[in-house]
């Protein structure tokens, strides 16, 4: 009789793009693109990365958006999150340096918490605990779109030339490589938006493949450079931990925070995953932007940071899921499901998903 493979807990998300991560970033580090193989990868890696925001902005409905706006008092608090409380642990962190964290990695560390959140995963995670569904996804969709202006702006103020050269001229390729794509996107969603939506598991491919190629040349211009040497298995260890704590810290704020705040159950549970996570797909792009040939040092954290909040939310999520009598302050019924109804608690319109 044949054995069965043993399988992971279900509770443990092998995410197949978090291999194909590892895999790239194992392909830099033996094949690094060098010279002109160099400048071809950067050119089609600032192709990739403009296109990737275009789909972006053509997917995000204007009406959806402008509904969302109906609970600003949730969206507010996770943009409080996102760009208030993150930044201010990082901002932390520099007491790490230099016996816990290299510099090198405690710039990664601070620009990880001014990544804006994720989409798509706080809203699966919204969904699977039984949350507000439509808020956790306008939610993510503003905090994507702030992020365009205040990453790159958090990033010159509290990074400096730590982060490898901010300037006025890396503020502007931002603007140029990202938010100009995103505009165009908006104003093309009329004519292109049915086909994005009839093609979603085909662009998705092209989204997840941008991000692959980003990863290789940040990762090749890394190694090119060296600095891989400056990142011992202590220091990776500590980088593990400091970003265990980080994530610990900004899951307790989020949650015991909505309550304070006066939320029911379904709004802290958006809020929560919403307000805890960093997107991966928005900060690999800005780092190789702002960082320069120091970007695999920058995203490191990023990308490690990224799957452990995969691993501790999906525990979190089905926790939330099996039992939903946790009722907030405004005593919301439990096991209530906020997909189908309005943002602001009534009746209304389902914003549509998207990435």
């Amino acid at each position: 009789m044949s054995r069965r493979l043993p399988q992971p807990p279900s509770w443990l998300p092998i995410d197949p793009y978090i291999l194909a991560l590892v895999g790239t970033v194992v392909l830099a580090t033996l094949l690094p693109a060098s010279g002109r193989a160099a400048e071809a990868a950067g050119g089609a890696s600032t192709g990739a990365v403009a296109f990737l925001f275009l789909l972006y902005g053509a997917r995000l409905s204007t009406a959806d958006a402008l509904e969302g706006l109906r609970h600003w008092r949730l969206h507010l608090a996770v943009l409080a999150a996102t760009f208030v409380v993150f930044p201010l642990l990082g901002l932390a962190s520099g007491g790490l340096v230099p016996y816990v964290l290299s510099p090198q990695l405690q710039s990664g560390f601070l620009f990880l918490c001014l990544v804006p959140s994720t989409i798509q995963s706080s809203i699966a995670f919204t969904s699977m605990a039984r949350g507000n569904v439509p808020a956790a996804i306008c939610a993510g969709s503003f905090s994507s779109i702030a992020g365009i202006f205040l990453t790159p702006l958090l990033a010159a103020a509290l990074l400096g030339n730590s982060g490898g050269g901010f300037s006025a001229d890396a503020l502007l390729r931002i603007g140029v490589q990202l938010l100009l794509p995103f505009v165009a996107g908006q104003l093309l969603r009329r004519r292109i938006g049915g086909f994005l939506a009839r093609h979603r598991r085909i662009l998705g491919l092209v989204d997840r493949g941008s991000i692959l190629l980003v990863v290789y040349t940040a990762f090749s211009e890394g190694m090119v450079a060296g600095i891989w040497h400056q990142v011992t298995p202590a220091r990776f260890a500590a980088l593990l931990a400091a970003e265990a704590v980080l994530l610990a810290a900004m899951l307790a704020v989020t949650w015991y925070g909505a309550k304070r705040l006066g939320f029911g159950r379904e709004d802290r549970i958006a809020i929560q995953f919403a307000g805890s996570k960093k997107s991966l797909a928005s900060g690999l792009p800005m780092a190789s932007v702002l960082f320069g040939a120091q970007a695999s040092l920058a995203v490191l954290p990023l990308m490690l940071f990224h799957q452990m909040q995969l691993m501790v939310c999906a525990v979190i999520a089905k926790r939330r899921a099996r039992d939903p009598g946790d009722g907030g302050p405004e005593g919301t019924a439990p096991g209530a499901v906020a997909v189908g109804r309005g943002l602001s608690g009534g009746r209304g319109r389902q914003p549509s998903g998207r990435r």
